[in-house]
């Protein structure tokens, strides 16, 4: 497992490496008199790539973005039933754009992307490809949470409190 998430970290940082050389090689260019067409094409569709990624890691670490205030004052239990229930609808969401996003892909392998050459299925690809990694996450987090059983210290979405608490004095 730590070879895959290690394999997703290094495949990320290659992502963004090649975005930030693209653009700047596209700028050489232009400057120069000899733009780059298709760079700002490659570098748009690495960036749907890196941003699935990107998500997926945000949710195996607990680190995306929420308003939990009121969340927080339930208790423990109903907080946790509560996770694992908005953690099915959003699995719901994920696998049914997975689903709906490879027939879009399918719809597109024929269509070019820009002036690159590239298949336009290489872009929406990323769709169901990320939406896959992230149902995976998210049913690891939901059955690491039910797994718990009553003692609910393992949510689905929250980090725990004490958790939370340091990494706020963290950023202080």
């Amino acid at each position: 497992m730590r070879l895959l998430l290690a394999l997703e970290d290094g495949l990320a940082k290659l992502l963004l490496g090649g975005i930030v050389v693209l653009v700047f090689a596209a700028a050489l260019g232009r400057t120069f008199g000899h733009p780059l067409i298709w760079s700002v094409d490659l570098a748009q569709l690495l960036f749907i790539w890196l941003v699935m990624l990107g998500a997926n890691k945000a949710l195996r670490i607990k680190a995306h973005v929420g308003v939990d205030y009121f969340v927080r004052k339930l208790p423990v239990g109903l907080r946790r039933w509560l996770e694992i229930a908005l953690g099915l609808l959003t699995l719901a969401f994920l696998l049914t754009m997975a689903w709906q996003g490879a027939r879009l892909t399918m719809l597109n392998l024929e269509r070019v992307y820009g002036d690159s050459g590239i298949s336009y299925g290489w872009v929406t690809g990323a769709v169901p490809a990320g939406c896959l990694l992230l149902a995976i996450t998210l049913a690891a987090h939901i059955v690491r949470s039910l797994a718990q059983g009553a003692r609910g210290e393992t949510l689905v979405f929250a980090r725990p409190d004490e958790e939370m608490a340091g990494a706020s004095h963290a950023a202080e």
